[in-house]
């Protein structure tokens, strides 16, 4: 994955081995299910997901989110670049994003096992969006955007294996 010159990350405990976690997560529609649920940070909008039939499952598998905010067209293009089951997979943006708070962007997670627990990492780097605009909403909302999009990914994981997350520092 590039660098980027912004980043966010959150990290939880999730109440199943890692080989089990990883399974859950390594399908996209999971990792990203928050994406189709109405919430204030999508401005109660959502976002389809559109993938290739292995569900993420191998480098190079293609994903992607559309929908709409107030109007505007949002779309976004995604790559998977790494995956080492049962601890780690990251993703890319293809190009750049239409998306309102961050640009083009690459996100992963780590698993560690912690005896029939694993210690979950999700991060995020991320450009601002190009132009006026963009650039403006990035810095005063693609922080708090990165840092929601990670958070409710671990919080999601945890929930699903039957626990409320604790954040790690």
């Amino acid at each position: 994955m590039r660098s980027y010159p912004f980043s966010a990350e959150a990290r939880g405990m999730v109440e199943a081995p890692a080989d089990v976690v990883f399974a859950f997560l390594d399908d996209q529609e999971n990792l990203s299910s928050h994406m189709s649920k109405p919430s204030g940070m999508m401005l109660g909008t959502t976002m389809k997901i559109a993938m290739e039939p292995d569900h993420t499952k191998r480098v190079g598998s293609r994903f992607g989110f559309t929908g709409s905010v107030l109007g505007v067209p949002l779309r976004v293009d995604e790559v998977v670049t790494s995956r080492t089951p049962p601890s780690s997979k990251t993703w890319e943006t293809t190009e750049e994003p239409r998306l309102w708070v961050i640009g083009r962007y690459g996100m992963g997670f780590e698993l560690v096992p912690q005896g029939s627990r694993s210690e979950l990492r999700v991060y995020i780097g991320y450009d601002r969006p190009s132009g006026v605009l963009g650039g403006i909403l990035g810095r005063l909302f693609g922080p708090a955007y990165a840092r929601w999009c990670t958070r409710i990914m671990v919080d999601d994981a945890a929930k699903h294996f039957g626990h409320a997350t604790a954040e790690l520092a």
